[in-house]
């Protein structure tokens, strides 16, 4: 189970049976993603708004002063420049993973393309093993084979399941589960409270594969040795040993990485110290792997003939070995990438990142709105109606695309964007809850309001990024 990969602060995801481990929170949805890897059986070694109070009517003398962010170059409205990219957490609302293929406990379960490609390998691969064990099956091996890859995915689905229901238990709303070529991962969008739910929320997905394998090996017991039915159940009691022993592998991105991280955090109190010693083993084990499994599999150790371990099945094992460590290290890597984002998310806090703003009627000629802005040291404009309720927010990106000969002819109405209800944010908003609410309504700028619903001043997401960057850079 491997926390899958970039995608945003908070978002975690878990990755089973095939060697996924890429953590991608950030600063796609705000999300952080646990993961794990784990070997499939193709082988023989076998893979989210937070409301902000409404605004009342402005008032510039209760607009802080010195809102411009550290980050910022103090330049005046007039001269500002179209906002160079966006936010850390503005990422599709709702992106798609493949094909839908239901919605277990309100959590769609998608299958990527790529699914299709590694169910055609195992296809071949364990037709081939069934030619030797069955060879009366004939051509008829191969529609055996597909029943064996859809029911081992649907052990996947299985291991997937134990941490989406951990995790809603645990009040983490997941995004989505995805299998795909390296086994599955389920985005889950929080981080876990405690070392111990960090744990647990680990620990479910391998348990589920070792009960799985202990339910066909007593169904193995129950039908005759040698026939279809045998060989697909204890091809299924297999390969669910290996998922549930890889997980638990003590290293990120994988299931057992996790638990390591939860204990050293239980011990240290310190939940980044956790995060770099598993993503240290973890790259030790990438290593291990790369190394070790051509070694132990010319050795005949994994239960083939030595002598026959040659020519392409030796660059097949060394292939697959490259695979998986380097699945094992870049997770690890994106682990502590995550980490050092976590660590530094509460330094994004809306009111040290919002501009000053004067308020100005729909009517206001550009010009005579950038002076006034100028002259009151702002960097943001917000229109308002007669009775000084703020109703949109004049693009900074509009403006200078205006010349200047041209701006005393030009209303401010022109250039604004109307105030939608995710537009307003609170002043209080700050790290993940700051990135949330930004997500949930895309935009270049919001109105910052205080408790009070008085406006604070203008949040530019393109300000967000520039301190997402900043805060990154710095060292843990």
């Amino acid at each position: 189970m491997a926390e899958g990969g970039a995608k945003e602060p908070g978002t975690r995801g878990h990755a089973a049976a095939g060697g996924r481990a890429a953590e991608h929170h950030a600063a796609d949805e705000g999300a952080e993603n646990h993961g794990a890897t784990e070997p499939g059986p193709a082988a023989d070694h076998g893979a989210r708004h937070h409301g902000a109070t409404e605004p009342g009517p402005a008032d510039t003398r209760r607009t802080p002063h010195a809102h411009t962010p550290d980050n910022t170059p103090d330049r005046s409205l007039a001269h500002s420049g179209a906002a160079k990219g966006t936010a850390p957490a503005r990422p599709a609302k709702d992106p798609r993973g493949g094909l839908l293929m239901g919605r277990p406990f309100g959590v769609p379960v998608y299958v990527a393309p790529s699914w299709f490609l590694v169910a055609a390998l195992i296809t071949w691969v364990f037709g081939g093993q069934l030619d030797r064990v069955l060879p009366e099956l004939g051509a008829a091996r191969y529609l055996v084979s597909l029943f064996f890859a859809v029911a081992f995915y649907a052990s996947v689905l299985v291991h997937e399941l134990a941490h989406t229901v951990a995790a809603l238990r645990f009040k983490l709303p997941v995004r989505r589960i995805q299998l795909q070529f390296f086994g599955g991962v389920s985005e889950i969008e929080k981080e876990a409270e405690t070392p111990g739910r960090e744990f647990v929320l680990a620990f479910v997905g391998p348990l589920l594969s070792l009960i799985l394998a202990a339910v066909f090996y007593l169904a193995v017991q129950g039908v005759e040795p040698g026939t279809v039915p045998g060989v697909l159940l204890a091809g299924l009691m297999i390969s669910n040993l290996i998922v549930a022993a890889f997980n638990l592998l003590p290293g990120l991105p994988l299931d057992g990485g996790r638990m390591l991280r939860a204990v050293v955090w239980k011990i240290t109190g310190k939940p980044m110290s956790g995060t770099i010693a598993a993503a240290w083993v973890g790259r030790a084990l990438a290593v291990a792997v790369l190394i070790g499994l051509p070694l132990l599999t010319q050795s005949g150790a994994l239960g083939s003939d030595a002598v026959d371990n040659v020519g392409m099945d030796t660059v097949m094992d060394a292939l697959l070995a490259a695979i998986l460590a380097a699945i094992i290290w870049t997770g690890a890597g994106n682990s502590l990438r995550m980490a050092r984002l976590r660590e530094h998310l509460p330094e994004l806090r809306a009111r040290n990142l919002t501009r000053r703003a004067v308020p100005v009627e729909t009517d206001t000629p550009l010009s005579e709105a950038l002076r006034r802005a100028n002259a009151a040291g702002a960097r943001a404009l917000v229109v308002v109606d007669a009775e000084g309720r703020p109703h949109s927010l004049v693009r900074e990106a509009a403006i200078a695309g205006v010349p200047e000969h041209r701006r005393p002819w030009v209303a401010v109405s022109g250039l604004a964007q109307e105030l939608t209800d995710g537009m307003r944010v609170s002043a209080e908003l700050a790290g993940e809850d700051l990135l949330d609410a930004l997500r949930a309504t895309p935009a270049t700028e919001y109105l910052v309001v205080e408790e009070t619903g008085e406006i604070y001043g203008v949040l530019s997401a393109a300000d967000v990024e520039r301190a997402f960057v900043k805060a990154m850079a710095r060292p843990s």
